[in-house]
């Protein structure tokens, strides 16, 4: 968004009236239109004269998802470039807060892979099943190294290989990164344009992906009608089984964050979960971790109490790569369709989507429903269908709401963390 735009956002009344619509409210509409469709169309005993219909209906969610994955490669890398040349972090702090948020991504992650692992959602109904299978190939530590290396710079962004995406995205990142403290200490500013471009083609990317994700309605209307009209209510039912484990899940993360403030901050728990009531809150209702990020930042200071330096590093600088609700709901939803579809997940394909996890939640930008664009880049990395995604989308206006809350949490827990075990008053 311009300055220019900042200062004056558009006026509602001017807007078309259908974009005056939430989306959250749109896909309910959308919703409750396709079932109803899909029940004229036989609820699960079509007649063969709606075939062509039926199957056309699922054109829109195809498109979507065709969109999301040309949008995934470019999306991870100019946000981790951005992150890498745009974040402002401190020497020791800044090493406490990459690891912190290194752990709580992987916890996250590791609880969500347990959890479908126990509760095996996708166990509780069943899809067809796809033309291709995923090849149960043992975990090869030296081909995923030899792998990681692209044979272009360029190859990862044409062939959607997340691994070398990731290393290219990193070794850019690092190096434009190097190159700017060392101009910055010279006086220079050569970086300054450098760093332009690439702010510039991060926000392109978003205003694109936003443009999809105005589509998704359209998306979840043809696929749950398409469903509806052809397999009834049958495949919904695991997918209850997906949100309540997802639920259960996010709630376990929930505990642990509690856990490090309780034993490594000074700040009492319930202190916490009341301060931050106004962040987490926010967080729910509008799905935006960056919408509500500077509510996060004021209430750590005003109502939690944290010093200024704890609260922008862990709500403003953290925010960047801290999505852990995110990670760990991408790599359950790789566990559970491919539970949902047969096709189980060795130990080695789970390892590989805890790194691609990881690395994906970096690139999974502050506005709702970006998860569904980086979620591709985790199913292509174990070879799943990524056209099962569109069966996701239908309950992620829900879930992205729940994991943006849980993001927030974990930007809070880190600022709580950095901040010590003693308060500042103690020091005043």
């Amino acid at each position: 968004m311009s300055q220019t735009e900042s200062q004056h956002p558009p006026d509602n009344a001017s807007r078309p009236w259908w974009r005056r619509i939430p989306l959250t409210l749109q896909i309910v509409i959308a919703l409750v239109l396709a079932v109803i469709l899909g029940i004229a169309l036989g609820a699960g005993n079509p007649s063969p004269s709606n075939a062509a219909l039926i199957t056309n209906l699922a054109i829109p969610a195809e498109l979507v998802l065709k969109a999301l994955r040309a949008l995934a490669t470019p999306l991870i890398l100019v946000a981790v470039l951005h992150t890498f040349m745009t974040a402002t972090i401190p020497g020791t702090a800044g090493r406490r807060l990459a690891l912190l948020l290194f752990t709580n991504t992987t916890v996250a992650i590791l609880v969500g892979l347990l959890v479908a692992n126990v509760l095996r959602p996708g166990t509780w109904g069943s899809l067809p099943k796809p033309q291709t299978t995923i090849a149960n190939a043992n975990l090869d530590p030296w081909g995923l190294i030899k792998d990681a290396v692209p044979e272009a710079v360029l190859a990862p962004l044409v062939s959607n290989n997340v691994i070398q995406l990731i290393v290219v995205a990193l070794c850019f990142g690092i190096v434009l990164r190097g190159l700017k403290s060392e101009q910055i200490a010279q006086g220079k500013t050569g970086y300054q344009p450098i760093e332009d471009v690439i702010g510039i083609l991060f926000e392109a990317v978003i205003r694109i992906l936003n443009w999809v994700i105005a589509l998704v309605p359209f998306a979840v209307f043809g696929i749950v009608a398409k469903t509806v009209a052809e397999k009834g209510f049958a495949p919904f039912i695991s997918l209850a089984a997906f949100i309540v484990a997802v639920l259960v899940a996010l709630v376990l993360q929930a505990c642990y964050y509690l856990t490090r403030v309780k034993f490594n901050s000074w700040v009492n728990p319930w202190r916490f979960l009341a301060g931050g009531s106004d962040a987490f809150i926010t967080a729910f209702s509008t799905s935006s971790s960056t919408v509500t990020m500077p509510i996060t930042w004021e209430v750590l200071q005003t109502k939690v109490g944290l010093r200024e330096s704890s609260a922008s590093l862990g709500a403003l600088v953290g925010a960047n790569f801290n999505n852990d609700g995110t990670a760990l709901y991408e790599a359950m939803s790789a566990l559970y369709i491919s539970q949902v579809i047969g096709q189980h997940l060795n130990l080695g394909q789970q390892l590989i989507v805890v790194l691609t996890s990881i690395f994906a939640s970096v690139g999974a930008a502050g506005i709702p429903n970006a998860g569904l664009v980086t979620m591709t880049l985790v199913f292509t990395s174990v070879r799943l269908p990524t056209e099962y995604i569109a069966l996701l989308v239908t309950v992620d206006w829900f879930l992205d709401r729940c994991r943006t809350a849980i993001n927030v949490m974990g930007d809070m827990t880190v600022s709580a963390v950095l901040d010590g075990k003693k308060p500042r008053y103690e020091e005043e």
